[in-house]
């Protein structure tokens, strides 16, 4: 674990301590203290730096281990190493979150366009109206933002021909009315 081969070294407090975090190092050096001088058994999450330089991370159990006088010699007690698990739950709950975020904004910003449209206002003008609406009615404003984009759907499928020919001619010549640059 902390990259030594089996009986090279001499196991110390000192050298455990050598390989903890930097940040963590006092926290751990409490919590063993803790534990020897106050008879409380150990729970800690930190991380290890091996003799390679790599940062791990661990979950540590432990307790005092005694002689026969019941005199403290060590610590007994194990390592859980959680550092692909927790990279993983992270990288994970990152991704979902992100994702969770971009359906939330792309939503809202299609609720936007339709405000822009309908009313001819900005787009910070029309996320007003929807904070507005969420805030007024005590409803998520991604659930406002969705409602109206699902029942504007609906509605778009029989748009005035009117509204529909100036759309069109609108798409079909938009490049030429692009300022050259």
């Amino acid at each position: 674990m902390h990259g030594y081969t089996p009986g090279a070294v001499t196991t110390t407090t000192e050298l455990l301590l050598s390989h903890k975090y930097p940040d963590d190092h006092r926290q751990v050096a409490k919590i063993l203290e803790r534990m020897i001088s106050d008879a409380e058994p150990l729970s800690s999450r930190h991380r290890i730096i091996d003799t390679t330089g790599l940062t791990r991370q661990f979950i540590v159990v432990g307790d005092r281990l005694l002689d026969n006088t019941d005199a403290v010699i060590g610590t007994s007690g194990f390592y859980i190493d959680v550092t692909d698990t927790l990279g993983t739950d992270l990288q994970e709950s990152v991704t979902e979150a992100v994702d969770e975020l971009d359906k939330t904004r792309a939503v809202i910003e299609q609720a936007k366009g339709a405000l822009m449209l309908g009313y001819g206002i900005s787009a910070d003008r029309a996320f007003d109206v929807l904070t507005w609406r969420s805030q007024h009615t005590n409803t998520k404003l991604r659930a406002i933002a969705t409602q109206l984009v699902q029942e504007l759907a609906s509605e778009a499928g029989s748009p005035s021909e009117s509204f529909r020919a100036r759309f069109d001619h609108l798409l079909i010549t938009i490049h030429e009315r692009i300022p050259q640059q």
